[in-house]
């Protein structure tokens, strides 16, 4: 399986620099200096090894070593950048977005819904949860989801008074 982790959004300036929207939380081991990136656009496939790379209004501009010029860069727009999930501590009780999204979700001993998305927020996650056919927001907080079962696919929640009903 392989992930979507960034995508250009535009060229930066004449060395051949391109602005990528970062979509992963890894930003600093997926985008370093010296890493192969695999990109996809409509009709074509490459991989493209990080020159520089360096933070600018939430986004990265990034060099590649196969990327000479601007013109060269602007011929990446839309690309869309690839990586297999990174592989986590056993103990470790933090959690990709992939492996969230699909577990079924348990409230009282019963199934409610589904993970269908997450956000990733300044201070934490927060879980896009299918219920009863609509979209509830659940804060990924131990108070709130106290346990998740990747195993058995589901996460449990004890949500406060109210928040499946926002």
């Amino acid at each position: 399986m392989k992930l979507l982790i960034g995508k250009v959004v535009k060229s930066h300036g004449v060395k051949g620099e391109v602005a990528v929207e970062v979509l992963t939380d890894e930003a600093d081991v997926r985008f370093a200096v010296g890493e192969v990136l695999h990109g996809r656009q409509t009709g074509k496939e490459q991989d493209l090894t990080v020159k520089t790379v360096r933070p600018h209004q939430q986004r990265l501009l990034v060099s590649f070593e196969e990327v000479p010029d601007r013109t060269a860069a602007d011929s990446l727009r839309g690309m869309k950048f690839y990586a297999p999930p990174l592989e986590r501590e056993e103990d470790s009780d933090e959690f990709y977005d992939h492996e969230l999204i699909g577990l079924k979700v348990r409230m009282d001993g019963g199934e409610i819904g589904e993970v269908t998305g997450v956000m990733d927020t300044p201070n934490r996650k927060i879980l896009e949860v299918d219920y009863q056919g609509r979209e509830v927001l659940v804060p990924f907080v131990m108070d709130i989801v106290p346990e998740v079962d990747l195993d058995e696919g589901f996460l449990t929640i004890t949500p406060p008074e109210g928040l499946l009903d926002l």
